[in-house]
């Protein structure tokens, strides 16, 4: 430890730090933020750090209740024990979000069992591995890892420990993004994606999803950024797509992977036909650059990794409180119940070997992604590189011993999911560590609330994502008639859900149609999930809320999907590797425009997930950069710590939580009968309801109102 450092509580104090009332409140903001940080992901796949939100809050609460009802005000640690065990949840939400909805892209149901043991599994794994490397990342590399949102987020406590508070700016935020959401998607009083098509360049759109979460993203990223992302948009929708269009118009037979004419495709289905593959060539090629790019700390990281765990013994630990650490026997015999854990989970279908190489990937990648964190902050943390990584790998390893079977598709993407949650939450750790470190917090505290806030997410976060995916799952009676012959091959019965359910209340047996399928099977029906009646009749086709293409119900109403581009990039890796079935010329193109724009100067990734996802992501986020710009002109002055804890970054943060809170409560009304259309009150608003104009004034309403928070000085 350096000379020089001296924490902000000096390690012989002894202040109230671990006690019931600060855990239970980072549960529940863990679970809170870790609902909303899934339901970004799933939409544009990313998430913003909860760590400073989550200390601002916990600050005004407490203070709240203080005042309210006479209770004891929370010490500075204890408020930090409340960010540490709540920050676990967004890192969680983003490893189940970035592999998990990959089930259903191949062919599989979202168990909720097989979710939660990969979550527990993962973000346990992830924070028992950053245990033994904090005196070697945390203490002695002091000055040179900055940590910058685990800084930032110490300054926040402090300052709040004096008497500032944020927190109103927060719940500000947070109650405009949950009311704009409500009376946007869920009574319908303004369009939710106004969109303009110019007849006079075929196959070209501008669109706009004004929603007040991707508003805060677009903010907290910054304009270089969103720009960037943007500016993938519009090679998607203003280059690929028309020129796709251009030169596909007049061929008389379906280009694969498609099985209609181009000429019959609007500029959705062009999107998802080839589009999508080439930004998924485009991600994966820019994530892995961007680990190629990290070798040289994927080395130093990994031997001092070694090094510290090889030196960790006794003798070379203080037994002061701010270096006592859990034992090293808790990592050791933690470790070896997760690889019990996953050898004998029937539903991840992991053997021993398998269970042993997320070990040796997980602790390559925790190391790695804990470093990283401090060097660039975990915004900037290429986990989707690392996972790729490891799914390529993977199933490179399971072709070569001939593992290609069905299961063997599950157990790889197991695998990449508990390797990527690990990684996630790794990073996550190491930057609470850092805030506790500053702060002169005890790490085994801190371990202890990691574990726990990682375990309580962990749980819940299975049931957000099968919520989100029930909710805007379509049962569509528009499916080509087609009789099963072989009924062996259908699996149990089940009933239709959501609105449809309640015209139909008969059973039907589920039937898988994958890649892998007979000939004679695809040349009809497309891969995915259909119900069949009893007499072998395809009746359904079960298109589900995460990555599904049917964004209406038969009846003419529309369903929020989600892309979830990078749970998409994983299923493709898998069929593409395992089954040798991908439009390989598509996804090269894309990984060719990730190398142009490597050799351009330009970071890859941004760009890949611009074009990945449809432009009507990128447009508000790219709104939301630019209104960071106009701010940042008019404070010039303050320092990048001050920039990241500004109350615009506070207040963009409360639009994320409060809208992606509203979308997930809104989805409840969906599997409601009934609920959804009592809320609709678009007929009251009649033709301005339907008007793009309309709905865009409101939304850059919103935005000058961000413009208006972001300028006011810090309190």
């Amino acid at each position: 430890m350096s000379k020089e450092f001296k924490p902000f509580i000096a390690a012989s104090e002894k202040i109230k730090e671990f006690s019931f009332g600060p855990i239970l409140m980072g549960v529940i903001l863990g679970i809170l933020f870790g609902a909303s940080s899934l339901y970004l992901a799933l939409k544009v796949g990313m998430t913003v750090s909860a760590s400073i939100p989550v200390a601002v809050l916990s600050i005004t609460l407490f203070k709240g209740l203080s005042n309210a009802f006479g209770f004891r005000r929370a010490t500075i640690l204890e408020n930090n024990m409340v960010q540490t065990t709540g920050s676990a949840g967004e890192s969680i939400a983003f490893g189940v979000a970035v592999t998990m909805p990959a089930l259903l892209i191949l062919g599989y149901d979202l168990d909720l069992g097989r979710i939660m043991t990969v979550s527990v599994l993962g973000g346990l794994l992830g924070v028992l591995m950053m245990i033994p490397l904090r005196r070697a990342l945390i203490v002695k590399e002091h000055g040179k890892l900055i940590y910058p949102e685990g800084t930032a987020c110490a300054e926040v406590l402090i300052v709040g420990e004096k008497g500032g508070s944020s927190g109103k700016i927060v719940f500000g935020g947070f109650f405009l993004g949950l009311f704009y959401k409500f009376f946007n998607v869920g009574m319908k009083l303004w369009k939710d994606v106004p969109e303009k098509v110019f007849s006079f360049f075929k196959g070209s759109a501008i669109s706009a999803e004004v929603s007040p979460e991707l508003l805060g993203v677009g903010y907290i990223i910054g304009l270089r950024t969103a720009a960037i992302m943007m500016g993938g948009g519009v090679l998607s929708s203003f280059v690929l797509i028309p020129m796709i269009s251009l030169f596909g118009g007049n061929l008389t037979e379906p280009l694969f992977p498609a099985k209609i004419l181009i000429k019959d495709m609007d500029i959705h289905d062009i999107w998802r036909n080839y589009v999508l593959y080439i930004g998924a060539g485009a991600v994966a090629a820019g994530g892995i650059i961007s680990l190629f790019q990290s070798l040289p700390t994927i080395i130093s990281g990994a031997k001092s990794g070694i090094a510290s765990i090889l030196g960790n013994d006794k003798s070379e630990q203080a037994q002061s409180r701010t270096e006592n650490d859990l034992p090293f026997s808790v990592v050791i015999i933690g470790t070896l119940l997760m690889v019990l854990g996953l050898w004998f989970a029937p539903a991840l279908h992991i053997g021993l070997f398998s269970a042993i190489l997320i070990i040796l990937f997980g602790f390559l990648f925790v190391t790695v992604s804990s470093r990283l964190t401090g060097e660039i902050g975990s915004s900037s943390n290429p986990i989707s590189g690392m996972t790729v990584a490891t799914l390529l790998l993977t199933c490179l390893v399971f072709l070569a011993v001939g593992w290609i079977g069905p299961e063997h598709r599950v157990g790889a993407l197991s695998i990449a999911a508990v390797v990527c949650i690990a990684a996630s939450n790794a990073g996550t750790t190491s930057q609470d560590l850092k805030t506790g470190y500053l702060l002169g917090a005890t790490p085994k505290f801190q371990q202890i609330g990691l574990l726990i806030g990682a375990l309580t997410s962990a749980v819940v976060i299975g049931y957000s994502l099968k919520l989100l995916n029930d909710a805007s799952t379509v049962y569509s009676k528009k499916v080509p008639e087609y009789i099963v012959q072989d009924m062996s091959v259908l699996k149990e019965k089940q009933t239709v859900m959501g609105p449809e359910k309640a015209h139909d209340s008969n059973e039907y047996y589920v039937y898988q149609v994958t890649e892998q399928s007979e000939a004679s099977v695809l040349s009809v029906l497309n891969p995915g999930k259909y119900l069949v009646n009893e007499q072998g009749k395809v009746t359904y086709l079960v298109d589900p809320g995460i990555n599904g293409s049917l964004d209406k119900r038969d009846d003419g109403t529309s369903v929020t999907k989600y892309e979830a581009p990078k749970a998409r990039l994983m299923s493709l890796i898998i069929d593409g590797i395992l089954t040798q079935k991908l439009p390989w010329g598509l996804v090269l193109l894309g990984v060719a425009l990730a190398l142009v724009l490597e050799l351009c100067g330009i970071s890859a990734l941004p760009f890949a997930v611009g074009v990945y996802l449809p432009i009507s992501a990128s447009t508000p986020i790219f709104i939301g950069g630019i209104v960071r710009y106009l701010v940042d002109r008019k404070q010039k002055h303050q320092t990048e710590a001050e920039a990241e804890t500004g109350t615009g970054v506070l207040f963009s943060s409360g639009l994320i939580a409060g809208g992606a809170i509203a979308g997930i409560l809104l989805a409840l009304t969906q599997i409601m009968n009934g609920v959804s259309e009592k809320l609709d009150f678009s007929k009251m608003m009649g033709s301005l309801g339907e008007s793009d104009l309309f709905s865009i004034g409101i939304f850059l309403a919103a935005a000058f109102v961000l413009f208006f928070i972001g300028r006011k000085p810090s309190t």
